[in-house]
């Protein structure tokens, strides 16, 4: 079981998401104090060019857990997720994205799941509220990015993620883009830490629009699927870095 201290970050990457991100964080607030006194909540605001900022000092204003991460350009999903994990202070971190399309209340479910041999508890999809178009693309890049990396689980694009901050010392984050969920769950499931998987609903978006299904954006993202496959499959540069790691560890450790 968590000890009643045990500390909770809770971040959410944000870019032109003034209609969603002031509920989300209020509500993020409410969940974390009923599960935790020791919780923080940011924002990373990815270069907002709509309310997006006036909002977040508004909140500051009011809430004294809660701190701003600042973007001056947009750096991109995988930018905005590692200056989330850099900020947050927390041993236990929780993310999902600022379109509100997850409800971070359900972050108790993957709360109770934490337990001391769990590193990582995954978010699912029970059922996903987007166009049937988007429904369509996401099936096949999630069957096929599972089938090219060898992943074992269910979501592998479920961003409604809890997990042990000590995780980053032996993983390293790199990609700007949104293929850094990708990178994310492949090298924590090649460096053996335990997964547990929920379910979680997911909504319609009901402000802004996504960043991602263009076909300029789509063609993109297979080119960085591609470049992630040859690094981390073929190559298998992250598990070279972690073994030669390790091995340094254990030399110091011989002295």
């Amino acid at each position: 079981m968590k000890d009643s201290e045990t500390g909770l970050s809770v971040f959410f990457p944000a870019y032109n998401d003034s209609g969603t991100i002031a509920s989300l964080v209020i509500t993020a607030i409410q969940s974390a104090a009923k599960l935790t006194p020791n919780y923080e909540v940011i924002v990373v605001n990815d270069g907002s060019s709509d309310g997006t900022a006036r909002i977040l000092v508004e909140l500051a204003l009011i809430y004294p857990q809660f701190r701003i991460v600042t973007h001056e350009m947009n750096r991109g999903y995988g930018g905005a997720l590692r200056s989330g994990f850099a900020t947050a202070s927390k041993e236990i971190v929780f993310y999902t994205d600022g379109d509100a399309q997850y409800d971070p209340s359900e972050m108790e479910a993957l709360w109770r799941e934490m337990m001391p041999d769990v590193d990582l508890v995954n978010g699912y999809k029970i059922s996903r509220s987007d166009p049937w178009h988007r429904i369509f693309i996401g099936r096949v890049y999630h069957h096929t990015v599972k089938m090219m990396f060898g992943l074992r689980v269910r979501d592998v694009d479920c961003d409604f993620r809890m997990l042990r901050r000590s995780i980053f010392e032996r993983v390293r984050l790199e990609k700007n883009s949104g293929v850094i969920c990708l990178e994310m769950m492949k090298k924590i499931q090649d460096s053996g830490f335990k997964i547990v998987e929920v379910p979680v609903h997911h909504y319609h978006r009901a402000y802004g629009k996504s960043q991602f299904f263009n076909f300029r954006r789509i063609y993109r993202t297979g080119l960085d699927v591609l470049k992630l496959w040859f690094s981390l499959v073929v190559r298998g540069t992250h598990r070279t870095g972690a073994t030669t790691a390790e091995s340094v560890e254990q030399r110091t450790r011989a002295l």
